[in-house]
């Protein structure tokens, strides 16, 4: 059962460490969207590589969680991809944003490769219009998290594919994506303090169950053949080293059977669902 008392969704900092006054500035302003009192409905989060199953198997536990309560499914992935096809397709400025994207695209996987690594504090600084650009991303994460907190709080149970971490520096795997790099103009600055306090809302709120789906490379490969095999590899090295504030995490090899990952997934939300 998550805690009533709403200083409890946002835990203490390991001692040494000090929360950033742009933090609780920000939780002050975001306030107003969270109900003090009163129980949060389940959250199940699936997490992984894309190529793992995430999207098939929460899908199948939804419909599965459907049968015994009200469930919704909520996507908190940035969905870069989708939203760039969108704006490329859009009347009269369509044609100037495709040459944006196809002149920034080179330096950002540039940058976003040096930061993926465990050297990457000293990266590549972004440009200004690509740290605005991830900015935006993170916004609207926040704000389909927000809509996804005001079904829970209604007693809507959440099945979301995907969740944000702040325990992988890398927006490709839900983390940030301008928390790690050093420099940068004011105005970089400014938007990565900004970044840092919305992932430290978002994670204050951990999921009652995190179900992690494992895949080797090739298999990740071979099911999303339209993305970077170099992109996939970093991905499924950081996997592992996910977590989500001390949340449950039960660990699923996505290579099996399909019918028996989502036998097992099933069992484990059911388990950690029992008497609520």
């Amino acid at each position: 059962m998550l805690p009533t008392n709403r200083n409890e969704h946002f835990p203490r900092q390991q001692s040494g460490t000090a929360v950033p006054l742009v933090c609780t500035r920000v939780r002050a302003l975001l306030s107003r969207f969270s109900c003090p009192h009163g129980e949060l409905a389940p959250l199940i989060a699936f997490v992984g590589c894309d190529g793992a199953g995430k999207s098939t198997v929460s899908d199948a536990v939804l419909a599965w969680l459907r049968e015994s309560r009200e469930a919704e499914a909520c996507h908190l992935g940035i969905q870069s991809k989708t939203i760039g096809e969108a704006l490329m397709k859009l009347p009269l400025v369509g044609k100037t944003i495709a040459r944006l994207i196809a002149a920034n695209t080179q330096r950002a996987n540039d940058t976003l490769k040096n930061h993926d690594t465990p050297k990457s504090s000293e990266g590549e600084v972004p440009t200004t219009l690509a740290a605005v650009a991830i900015f935006l991303l993170t916004l609207r994460r926040w704000w389909r998290f927000q809509k996804m907190m005001e079904l829970r709080r209604s007693g809507v149970a959440i099945v979301a594919d995907r969740y944000p971490q702040i325990a992988v520096l890398q927006m490709k795997i839900d983390g940030p994506g301008l928390a790690d790099f050093q420099g940068g103009n004011a105005f970089i600055r400014f938007l990565a303090r900004r970044e840092k306090a919305l992932y430290a809302y978002m994670t204050s709120y951990r999921p009652d169950l995190v179900i992690r789906l494992n895949v080797d490379l090739e298999t990740a490969y071979a099911r999303k053949p339209d993305h970077r095999y170099e992109s996939l590899a970093r991905k499924i090295a950081a996997v592992p080293q996910l977590s989500y504030r001390g949340a449950p995490i039960v660990d699923l090899d996505s290579r099996e059977p399909l019918e028996q990952v989502i036998a097992q997934a099933k069992e484990a939300v059911e388990a950690r669902l029992a008497g609520r």
